[in-house]
């Protein structure tokens, strides 16, 4: 009797093929909506992931369009960052009722590997580093998806894989949408599509999204990231709420050692109002990569975390004051206490409006004070020292002027030295009457070596004369380290020199008994060397494949050891044969290529048994044949028949050629 699961299916049997080419593996992750396999693409030889709908949920049609979505979403992109889709499908089967169903499965690259969830549950934080890196990685697979029309709406830890190399893989394309359906709320059936703890406020409020939308969620997983907790905590419903209307802390907050460039990158991503957060994930990642460089951060950035290190500081009390310290800026502290104290006058005067006048309280003796029955005071000689006095500094205030008319240093307009060579641009503010050398900066760029690229002031200004000034001169191409890509797969070797700013140049296979289908063998150039940003660097891959050596009359431990070195395994099959025993006389495969750790079928000589022809020993009173007295004349002379004797075995014969056995008697030889 054969064992079934709970629709009735065999699990006994051979393993389950799906499209009469993937094979059905072990259960590998479970999700709310499918379930995901490992599996084995049998045409190509390779492993896979197999992705198939729920079985509960195979007759919702809710549920079924939106897998089917994510085939079509996924299966359009092509990025080292994101989980390649390679085919999908419908399994036409029946439930335990009989009646007909189909469950639909996506095929997709097989990722060995964490999810940055399961990272967190091992680490509770990352370095900072680390989670800008990782970041920066996921927004570049935004940045691709985004430019190919295609919103994920699902950006969370559980959705990003890392590889043991450290390549970075975005998956679950389950609820994208295309860029021209953003007319579509956010709300499927009255539910808001996401999870609550990454939503965006436009999706928490069921309003249309874009690219933004993925860019604010990106941002959760950033703070959680160097948190170790995400930006806002509670229930469902909760959570909602906070998206839409609170601020959350700096991530500092929580983790001291996190930056304040990266604070404001975080907080800069949550803002509310999505016209004034990131609008492109390329500006995103592009403060990453400032922030991991010890570079200044966008201004936007920087303008947002001064406006609400005072926020922050309100929402956190005393307790959280290290916080805001940690946002770096002594503008956004002075702009919080600015603040702070406008809010407290208005609570003064607030109050003050609404008590009582309290005797002696000079705040509120406004009215004048009656003078009857007092002598009216004299005012003209006030009036006339009051005229006095501004007289006296009209004249200052015209011989300060005339003083500063004289003594002023004299402007000029500031020459344009852009693309001009740095000896020829300090010699032309030179001839404007410039007094200061102006100061000379050097910056990588495109631009030819010793080229001006950028100047302070700019061009037409009028400045002093005497006024320091800065040209900035072209380094020449910025240049890049090739990383250690040998060992890696080719798409982690991508994006090892993506994230490198080099680039993948031609790419060559090269059998290697040593190496695993995929992986990079070599580089040209080497790892360790400098290259202009941009260059291609080419790889050689293996193919997981050699060719099959030819071990044909070799001894079988030669020809085994022969084989093992090719990487192939050996199988031995003994034959009897006349030729030299344990000598290989048949091979399959020989010259061909094939898959390393193939078995190779070797067909060995083996001795027959020795075959021996047993004739009846004569008696010793016949040893010669008699012979005729009178010779016939046709008789013949033959020849003796030779014989080995053994005293202690038979007597064998062997027959010389063209003799059926030994010749007749009475027509011996002499």
């Amino acid at each position: 009797m054969t064992d079934q699961d709970d629709q009735g299916r065999d699990v006994t049997s051979s393993p389950r093929l799906l499209g009469g080419r993937y094979e059905v593996g072990e259960l590998i992750g479970r999700g709310g909506m499918a379930e995901v396999h490992v599996g084995h693409d049998t045409r190509l030889g390779r492993e896979v992931a197999i992705k198939m709908l729920r079985w509960d949920l195979a007759r919702d049609t809710s549920f079924l369009a939106r897998f089917r979505r994510e085939a079509q979403s996924a299966a359009g992109l092509n990025n080292p960052a994101i989980v390649a889709v390679y085919d999908s499908g419908e399994e036409q089967t029946h439930e335990s009722g009989g009646a007909p169903v189909s469950i639909p499965y996506i095929v997709m690259e097989y990722v060995e590997g964490k999810t940055l969830r399961d990272l967190l549950r091992e680490r509770g934080h990352l370095d900072p580093d680390e989670a800008a890196r990782i970041t920066a990685s996921v927004l570049s697979a935004l940045a691709y998806s985004h430019d190919k029309g295609i919103v994920h709406r699902d950006i969370k830890p559980a959705n990003v894989m890392v590889t043991r190399t450290g390549a970075v893989k975005v998956m679950d394309f389950g609820i994208a949408r295309a860029l021209a359906d953003t007319a579509a709320t956010m709300t499927q059936s009255e539910a808001v599509i996401g999870t609550a703890r990454y939503l965006s406020p436009e999706q928490a409020q069921g309003a249309s999204v874009d690219a933004r939308s993925d860019l604010y969620s990106a941002g959760c997983l950033f703070y959680e990231l160097l948190a170790g907790r995400t930006p806002f905590v509670g229930e469902p419903v909760s959570l909602v709420y906070q998206h839409i209307g609170e601020q959350p802390l700096p991530p500092s907050a929580y983790q001291p050692e996190v930056p304040a460039a990266l604070d404001a990158v975080a907080l800069h991503a949550l803002v509310k109002d999505r016209a004034h957060r990131y609008q492109r994930a390329s500006e995103f990642r592009a403060d990453l990569q400032a922030a991991r460089s010890g570079r200044m951060v966008s201004a936007a950035a920087r303008h947002t975390a001064a406006s609400m290190a005072g926020v922050a500081a309100g929402t956190a009390g005393a307790g959280d004051a290290g916080a805001t310290q940690q946002l770096g800026s002594d503008t956004a502290t002075q702009r919080f206490g600015a603040r702070e104290g406008t809010a407290a006058g208005a609570a003064g005067a607030a109050g003050a409006a609404g008590r009582e006048p309290v005797p002696g309280d000079d705040a509120h003796h406004t009215a004048p004070i009656p003078l009857e029955g007092r002598e009216r005071r004299r005012r003209w000689p006030w009036v006339l020292l009051v005229l006095l006095l501004i007289a006296s500094l009209g004249v200052l205030g015209y011989g300060a002027n005339r003083w500063m008319v004289a003594n002023q240093t004299p402007e000029k307009l500031f020459p344009n030295v852009v693309g001009m060579s740095r000896q020829a641009a300090i010699a032309k503010i030179k001839a404007r009457d410039f007094t200061q050398r102006p100061d000379v900066q050097h910056r990588p760029d495109d631009a030819e070596k010793g080229q001006v690229i950028d100047q302070d002031p700019d061009p037409g200004q009028t400045v002093a004369v005497d006024i320091d000034s800065t040209i900035i001169v072209s380094s020449g191409p910025d240049t890049s380290t090739i990383p250690p890509v040998v060992g890696s797969d080719l798409p982690s070797a991508r994006t090892m020199l993506q994230n490198a700013g080099l680039k993948v140049g031609q790419v060559s296979r090269e059998n290697d008994p040593d190496a695993t289908r995929g992986n990079v063998l070599d580089s040209d150039p080497d790892p360790g060397q400098e290259l202009h940003v941009g260059s291609p660097v080419n790889l050689v891959v293996a193919t997981g494949k050699m060719t099959v050596p030819s071990v044909l009359g070799e001894d079988l431990n030669s020809a085994t050891r022969a084989l093992d070195q090719a990487g192939f395994d050996a199988e031995v099959d003994y034959v009897e044969s006349s030729q030299e025993p344990n000598t290989v006389i048949g091979q399959t495969h020989a010259g061909d290529t094939r898959k390393i750790g193939s078995t190779i079928k070797l067909t060995i000589a083996m001795a027959p048994p020795e075959t021996r022809t047993i004739t009846e020993t004569q008696s010793p009173s016949s040893t010669s044949s008699p012979t005729s007295t009178e010779p016939s004349p046709t008789s013949t002379t033959s020849e003796p028949t030779p014989t080995s004797t053994s005293p202690d075995s038979p007597t064998t014969t062997k027959t010389p050629p063209g003799r059926k056995g030994p010749p007749p008697p009475g027509k011996g030889g002499p």
